[in-house]
């Protein structure tokens, strides 16, 4: 009996058979009765925060699945094994999943072999009707896919629901791009010959997705692999199982033939087994990871053993700088969206803030009173909240320490600076900040906004560039000569000018130096799952 069952039968049952069903969890799923407790409650609360949208009869929790997604079939791992996954908000139990090892990846892999013989051969047009209706039903249930995001992730409920319309329109951009995949024909240089060039699709991809976007960092690598024919094994991050999942079933019923996505949940202790075999396979022709720079040199050397293809987006260091000449209240605005969204839990997130001296101390005044005013820090179910957790106690002792680094080496507290219960932390403002401290010239990836005081563009732009991150870039300036020059000096593959949130399925997203190889999203973002094929016919 699956857990889905054991919430059903404890919602509705009277007292003596709640009795009789907490020893049941007890055997069955080895919870003690507090965690059953906030098992149920937490099933409940999640239910209930908003009601269904009008029409839907289906509730959040019925789309928390128990099992991995193989085949079109939901499977166990072939141990048995399960791992637990937990509300970061809360620390309350949301259920287990399989804990799938290499063997049960080999498997995923050789199911998504076959099921590519056949997926190569379907039409554009058959594989973009299947995304858009994939598109529809997402939106259809896009509250209860935010619900589950929250849940198991922990960013505020709106946060989630924009993230998940995010990753719908992803769904959208594919379809389309799936009918846009043209070849070539070359002028030739030989009467009698013609010369062709075909797009044809790579095969079985792997992927590796991270927790911060767990719907979208799938659907916007998925999604071009589908539009373009190839099939893929997914494997997303151990915190962050139950949206993959969730989508499995709505691309099922959608119509995805089995076999076409495949998804492998792994605790910890399993995900390098599991990451190095979709690495090392000569059956799998892609690898797309987001996620950490040193995984990501991992990945590419494991990559390297049988010459795949390779995606990477990886980690950031952005830098926001401010110009004098800025619209303060616009760039203010823009940093907000920029640094606190996801309690500052993204690659793209601003993490060294550049301000010219002369608008230094107005800036950190205005920001600070902005904080004061925007920033609400809760459980992501809680109305009015925008800062939600961390996602675990470790990325917390980063974050403080990185604070406690700053302050002993002379920068300011102007808001925050603390660690609040559990895995919360209160969104902090730095000043006075200098390059020699931790948070200047490491990816804090928490709610930690420092700023630093610089005199010339010239030395704004050596500041933004000295890291070996190179993903995203922001600048306020209203003077269209500098936004000219400090637009194509910044060695970033994003840049935003006079905007904090750059990101669309239209705009290409990838980054420089150590933060990553290709692009996502975009016209460009199916050419990573495609390959060129020159053909010569002689004799016309």
């Amino acid at each position: 009996m699956n857990q889905t069952i054991w919430r059903h039968l404890l919602r509705s049952s009277k007292p003596v058979l709640q009795a009789f069903m907490y020893r049941k969890l007890h055997s069955v799923l080895h919870l003690q009765r507090h965690q059953i407790t906030v098992f149920t409650l937490h099933q409940l609360r999640m239910d209930k925060a908003p009601a269904a949208a009008a029409g839907v009869t289906r509730n959040a929790s019925s789309f928390l699945h128990e099992r991995a997604f193989v085949d079109g079939k939901w499977v166990s791992a072939a141990s048995g094994k399960t791992f637990q996954v937990t509300n970061p908000s809360t620390g309350g139990l949301i259920g287990s999943v399989p804990d799938m090892d290499a063997k049960d990846t080999e498997k995923a892999i050789e199911v998504a072999h076959k099921a590519f013989q056949t997926w190569k051969e379907t039409t554009a047009k058959e594989r973009s009707g299947i995304l858009r209706k994939w598109a529809e039903l997402c939106t259809q249930h896009k509250d209860e896919l935010a619900k589950v995001l929250t849940a198991e992730m922990g960013k505020p409920l709106a946060e989630a629901a924009g993230e998940v319309a995010y990753g719908t329109a992803f769904m959208d951009w594919f379809a389309e791009e799936a009918r846009r995949v043209y070849g070539d024909i070359i002028p030739t240089p030989v009467k009698t010959r013609r010369l062709l060039v075909l797009k044809q699709p790579l095969g079985v991809a792997g992927m590796i997705t991270p927790w911060n976007f767990p719907n979208a960092m799938i659907t916007r690598k998925a999604c071009a692999a589908i539009a373009a024919g190839c099939t893929v094994v997914l494997k997303p991050a151990e915190d962050t199982p139950y949206s993959a999942l969730a989508l499995c079933e709505l691309a099922s019923m959608a119509g995805l033939p089995p076999g076409v996505l495949n998804v492998v949940t792994s605790s910890r202790d399993h995900a390098a087994e599991v990451g190095k075999t979709l690495c090392k396979s000569p059956l799998v022709m892609k690898i797309s990871f987001t996620g950490s720079t040193p995984v990501g040199k991992i990945l590419l050397e494991q990559s390297a053993s049988t010459v795949k293809k390779v995606s990477l987006e990886l980690g950031g260091n952005a830098p926001y700088i401010v110009f004098d000449s800025a619209d303060v209240g616009a760039a203010v605005r823009g940093l907000m969206g920029c640094k606190f969204r996801c309690s500052g839990q993204t690659c793209v997130c601003a993490n060294r803030i550049l301000v010219q001296e002369g608008i230094y101390d107005e800036f950190v005044q205005k920001l600070a009173e902005t904080m004061d005013k925007e920033l609400k820090v809760g459980d992501g179910f809680e109305a009015g909240t925008t800062q939600g957790p961390l996602i675990n106690s470790k990325a917390v002792d980063k974050v403080q320490g990185h604070v406690d680094d700053a302050v002993s080496k002379g920068a300011t507290v102007v808001r925050g600076g603390k660690r609040l219960d559990g895995n919360f932390f209160s969104p902090t403002l730095l000043s006075h900040v200098t390059k020699e401290m931790r948070c200047a010239y490491e990816e804090t990836f928490g709610p930690v906004a420092p700023i630093l005081k610089f005199k010339t563009e010239e030395e704004a732009v050596a500041i933004a560039n000295v890291t070996s991150s190179g993903l995203a870039g922001y600048f306020y300036s209203q003077n269209l000569s500098q936004i000219w020059r400090v637009a194509e000096q910044l060695e970033t593959g994003l840049v935003g000018v006079n905007e904090g949130v750059v990101s669309v399925p239209e705009a290409p997203f990838g980054g420089w130096k150590e933060s990553g190889l290709g692009s996502e999203g975009s016209k460009y973002g199916i050419d990573e799952y495609l390959q060129l094929k020159y053909v010569c016919m002689g004799g016309v």
